[in-house]
């Protein structure tokens, strides 16, 4: 099966499984690896349009606390709150922080920069995107919480491993097959808060 096939695979797959992205297999093959959807979590799912990974965890947590964010507006799912706004607006963060009303169990986040067509200049925005998860993680996670970002390979994926590292006990790296071979993309997995 040539790879476009394979990605015509997932879509297909996602479309007769009622699900709204062919993302939502990258967030099954991360939890299968890193087991991190758990039942009774405050869940965080930053970039959640079209709710693809809100389908996902809808199915795999019972009694958790969950919210979606994204620039657009998401048709609803039962038992998931949506806020529509940019995360990285202070007034964003404070609505998040006060829905939740304690720490953060799992921040997720699928979110990438809008393309330019210069695959160097979106690299840098979608990482920057993942560092601005990372530092919104230091204050709003609990100590055991768990955060799964897009990352692409790129000249700052160095900042991305450092600051991961600076952060979390324990980082590791993951591309799921869901992925297209040819996309830049990766998932990074940061756990345990460091002191």
């Amino acid at each position: 099966m040539d790879n476009r096939s394979y990605q015509d695979h997932f879509f297909n797959k996602a479309k007769s499984l009622g699900f709204r992205s062919r993302s939502a297999f990258k967030l099954i093959e991360l939890d299968n690896k890193f087991k991190f959807l758990k039942n009774g979590i405050k869940i965080l799912d930053v970039g959640a349009f079209p709710g693809g990974w809100c389908q996902v965890i809808k199915k795999k947590v019972s009694n958790g606390k969950i919210l979606g964010i994204d620039k657009k507006n998401i048709e609803s799912i039962k038992g998931i709150k949506f806020i529509t706004g940019d995360f990285l607006e202070e007034k964003s963060k404070s609505n998040i922080i006060k829905y939740f009303d304690s720490k953060i169990d799992l921040i997720l986040s699928d979110m990438a920069a809008n393309t330019t067509g210069i695959k160097s200049l979106d690299c840098i925005r979608t990482n920057q995107l993942c560092l601005d998860i990372l530092d919104f993680s230091k204050e709003t996670l609990n100590d055991k919480g768990v955060v799964i970002s897009k990352v692409f390979m790129g000249e700052d994926f160095e900042e991305i491993k450092k600051t991961a590292k600076k952060n979390f006990k324990k980082i590791n790296f993951f591309k799921p097959n869901s992925s297209k071979d040819e996309s830049r993309e990766t998932y990074i997995h940061c756990s345990g808060l460091g002191t």
